[in-house]
């Protein structure tokens, strides 16, 4: 099983992307996402940024991705996602059917991120014909569910020509609106929101009445409230058929996240993991309530 550092999801200071790509190119991760994949407006750095970043972790022997937004709303959105997917060095996670197309336009083999609904062998059979080459599973998938998909896969000839990528660890991605939910709790219009959300570079919790923090507000994205949790769980993951265990990019923490991963894959063991006092789910993993904390 290899480890993957995702995307950073949340809007960071130009020099806190720089800093955090600079020791990931350091760190035990395999594979390396990068770019912007929630808002368009986040603009601390550029496409031509983005491309810098991949080539410099690329000559520290990382397999890099550069990862596409996910809601696309303008023209020059999809300009910037044509030109992602139209450069030839770098891989490309296509996280919304636009560029799916745009890549198997061009025959060029793709990532399929988390928003992508994939639901079944047969629709992994369709997208590999386009040029998948790897999903990253849907984050309400649980065990079951994954190894009916690749067993459904097998039968019909692809599952050895398509890797299987998991959340292992973070926050889960759930939903996107055109609502920018950051600028509505600031009550700035969303087009004058003065980039709100580089003052929460984890996000804005949401709680219940009674205190429980069901989700979190990242922009235009809403993402889960407990951090998801399946590190211990790494070798049932990878019984059930997985290939990649991602940690999603928020934070430093993450990187220690990935080291501990990194070793307790490479010597068979338990990860011992930093300590953090964020609430955790895995309830998808296993069947139930995604919110379901580890019994």
């Amino acid at each position: 099983m290899r480890i993957s550092l995702g995307p950073v999801p949340y809007h960071w200071p130009r020099a806190d992307l720089l800093d955090f790509y600079a020791r990931a190119g350091e760190s035990s991760a395999d594979v390396i996402y990068v770019g912007e994949t929630v808002c368009a407006k986040r603009r601390e750095l550029t496409p031509d940024d983005w491309l810098d970043i991949a080539a410099r972790l690329a000559e520290t022997g990382k397999e890099v991705v550069l990862s596409t937004l996910t809601l696309i709303e303008a023209a020059s959105e999809l300009g910037t996602v044509k030109r992602l997917c139209g450069q030839g060095r770098f891989a490309v996670e296509a996280n919304d059917m636009g560029a799916v197309q745009l890549l198997a336009a061009q025959a060029r083999s793709f990532v399929a991120g988390t928003a992508i609904n994939i639901y079944s062998g047969r629709t992994l059979a369709v997208l590999h014909r386009d040029g998948l080459r790897r999903w990253v599973a849907p984050v309400e998938l649980g065990r079951d569910a994954i190894e009916g998909i690749l067993d459904e896969a097998g039968a019909l000839g692809v599952r050895d020509g398509i890797e299987t990528e998991v959340l292992g660890h973070g926050r889960l991605p759930l939903a996107w609106s055109a609502r920018c939910f950051t600028a509505r709790a600031a009550d700035v219009p969303k087009d004058r929101c003065g980039f709100r959300c580089i003052e929460h570079p984890r996000g804005l919790p949401v709680h219940t009445q009674e205190g429980r923090r069901v989700f979190t507000i990242n922009g235009i994205q809403t993402q889960s409230g407990a951090v998801c949790d399946l590190c211990d769980l790494w070798p049932e993951l990878a019984a059930a058929g997985v290939d990649i265990f991602r940690v999603a990019a928020e934070g430093r923490h993450s990187l220690a996240v990935v080291e501990a991963m990194a070793a307790a894959v490479r010597e068979r063991r338990a990860p011992e993991l930093p300590p953090d006092d964020e609430p955790v789910c895995r309830g998808y993993w296993l069947g139930a309530a995604g919110m379901e904390p580890p019994a």
